[in-house]
């Protein structure tokens, strides 16, 4: 009977003469790779602020957001229940990460913006992963990141429609 590892070793292709490989497993180890490495970072800082991982999930959509955020739009981007959503802002908002705005003329309308100090005190954790992209960036020219961040957005659109159910 094989082993976990026989079977991965089955399944790796056989590497090209043309430089690393580019077929869909070498693309999933890469990626499996890089989110935990960044999951490794992103739970230190959640421990550090005693925050949960989907608290800095939402931190992030507050932060990316390109129009001011709602507890609404929070749920849907993270596929959470209102009452969780609820609980999550809460907590950020306890931690002095954000705080719930009413900027609208519709007093119902809630904004959440993140707060500036938390803001750097993230910037500042975050910083040596800022600069392994930097570092990392720097190893290509504009046309292969061009590729890169095309690639990345295609992923992303992809990712978008998969949907928990495998559909």
């Amino acid at each position: 009977m094989a082993t976990a590892n026989q079977r991965d070793q089955d399944e790796r292709p056989e590497p090209g003469a043309g430089g690393p490989p580019t077929d869909l497993y070498t693309f999933a180890v890469r990626l499996r790779r890089m989110n935990g490495e960044i999951n490794r970072l992103v739970q230190g800082f959640a421990g550090d602020h005693g925050l949960h991982a989907t608290d800095i999930q939402a931190l992030a959509a507050i932060m990316d957001a390109e129009e001011p955020m709602t507890p609404g739009g929070l749920r849907r981007h993270l596929g959470l229940t209102s009452g969780a959503v609820t609980a999550c802002v809460d907590r950020l908002e306890r931690a002095g990460h954000i705080r719930r705005v009413r900027e609208s003329t519709d007093r119902r309308v809630v904004h959440l913006r993140y707060e500036p100090d938390a803001r750097a005190a993230a910037r500042s954790y975050f910083r040596p992963l800022a600069g392994a992209t930097e570092a990392a960036r720097a190893r290509f020219d504009e046309q292969e990141l061009a590729v890169v961040v095309r690639f990345l957005e295609a992923l992303n659109e992809e990712l978008a429609a998969v949907r928990p159910d495998g559909g």
